[in-house]
């Protein structure tokens, strides 16, 4: 098998198009929920386990309580909703309009189980919380130590 010699030009060549390539991409998925190029997802969530629930807050500005559905089944949670949000300024010599709409949904796998009667959830100023108390079975137990 014969070694062939790589020159400096084809290197640049396939660098810049390799560039352009993604400038292309770019351009095209700009806006688009798309994680597994780097991006984040939206809504962008925090999840917190403590000893007897799990706590999970949504970033969702711009959504009423109405706009959003929250269903668990086995371990995983399932938050989505419309987001509808428009702001109008009208002044004398400008008309300006900024609308941002869209359908989203996240998946959250739960790191133990739930009690599913007794989940709670709030939105208030654009943040969602939601508290999943923990079944007995998966609640941590504590063992005391003798000396």
């Amino acid at each position: 098998m014969a070694l062939l010699p790589v020159h400096k030009r084809n290197r640049n060549d396939l660098s810049r198009l390799h560039n352009e390539m993604d400038e292309l991409f770019d351009g095209f998925f700009r806006g688009l929920d798309r994680p597994f190029f780097g991006y984040k997802a939206w809504p962008p969530i925090d999840v917190a386990e403590k000893d007897d629930e799990i706590l999970v807050r949504a970033e969702v500005p711009g959504c009423k309580p109405d706009d959003i559905d929250i269903s668990v089944q086995g371990n995983t949670l399932t938050i989505s909703g419309e987001k509808k949000e428009e702001t109008r300024k009208e002044e004398k010599g400008y008309y300006y309009v900024e609308s941002s709409y869209g359908s989203f949904r996240r998946d959250v796998t739960l790191p133990a189980d739930v009690e599913y009667g007794k989940v709670e959830a709030e939105c208030k100023d654009g943040v969602l919380s939601i508290k999943l108390p923990k079944t007995e079975k998966a609640k941590a137990l504590k063992v005391k130590v003798k000396g």
